[in-house]
């Protein structure tokens, strides 16, 4: 397409939404509405993932030795469960330092009653290690090959919270792609119906323009370029509109809720926007392409 073609048709996509300004604007909103909302719930989608793989890093299992298990066995053992697939973390608890947690948690306000242990620790033989999974979905394999290794007599686990946790993030995806659909299938509904009435009001026009020889790839581009620049805007606004929230939005829950100041941690909108920019962006142009590509070729029949 030449250059003079190529200007004709911005030329004329600009046109035909000045010609249609209330269903062009209608449908920025719309589409701008959509974004938002896919913007909004991405932000609270992301933001629920990451509270959701912090817990989930937090979740460990617990192995236990055979009293007759060599100290280089046992370092045998947390080498291997280092190498194991999904283990993200692995750290060693000595029998004292289990002693030491137990009697923190137990007896905080009677450490009297701890001394009568000073010389013979009741968890002589609960030295472990802590193994931190980066996926507690693998929770099940991760617990049977540790059952699998030489000198392990048992494994602890958290089977309700590593099923919890995995019903919530499948959940979660589940409920993403149904609304995604839902927004898209709205945006590009009314993206068409906009490119729908342009060719009405140029019928006539566009008549003409056939009937001296112009090629179909001609008539459609200025609808096309009509619903890139629609999608583009729509895209635009909610997404700047977003960036200038989040932040304030993190800063009131977190003032107006101090008690999750230790509990939850929100990502940096610089991470959000590193896929929710490009994506946002490639939704609000594809939808406008797709949106009056289709529907010039079902009525731009003249």
């Amino acid at each position: 397409m030449r250059i003079s073609t190529v200007g004709y048709s911005m030329k004329q996509g600009v046109k035909n939404i000045g010609r249609n300004k209330m269903f062009s604007m209608a449908s920025i909103a719309t589409m701008a509405a959509c974004i938002f909302l896919f913007g909004l719930f991405y932000s609270i989608v992301v933001n629920f993932n990451y509270i959701v793989e912090k817990a989930e890093e937090g979740v460990a299992i617990t192995v236990f030795f055979h009293e007759e298990t060599t100290q280089a066995a046992k370092d045998r053992i947390g080498e291997q469960l280092r190498s194991a697939e999904g283990v993200l973390e692995v750290n060693y608890v000595s029998a004292e330092t289990a002693w030491e947690n137990f009697k923190g948690d137990y007896f905080k306000e009677s450490e009297d009653l701890a001394d009568g242990f000073k010389t013979d620790n009741p968890l002589g033989n609960s030295d472990n290690y802590e193994v931190y999974m980066a996926d507690v979905s693998k929770q099940k394999e991760v617990v049977e090959f540790a059952m699998s290794l030489d000198g392990v007599r048992k494994v602890n686990k958290s089977d309700i919270v590593a099923k919890t946790l995995t019903s919530v993030n499948k959940l979660v995806g589940y409920v993403s792609v149904t609304i995604i659909a839902i927004l898209l299938a709205v945006s590009v509904f009314l993206i068409s119906n906009t490119v729908t009435m342009g060719i009405t009001v140029r019928r006539e026009e566009i008549a003409i323009m056939k009937y001296i020889g112009a090629k179909d790839g001609f008539v459609r581009a200025p609808f096309v370029i009509e619903g890139l620049i629609i999608g583009a805007v729509g895209a635009v606004i909610p997404l700047v509109m977003l960036y200038f929230m989040y932040d304030r939005a993190v800063t009131y829950i977190m003032s107006k809720f101090s008690l999750l100041n230790n509990i939850v941690d929100f990502l940096p909108v610089l991470d959000v926007y590193k896929t929710l920019l490009p994506v946002g962006l490639a939704l609000g142009v594809g939808i406008g392409f797709l949106g009056s590509f289709f529907t010039i070729r079902k009525h731009l029949k003249v």
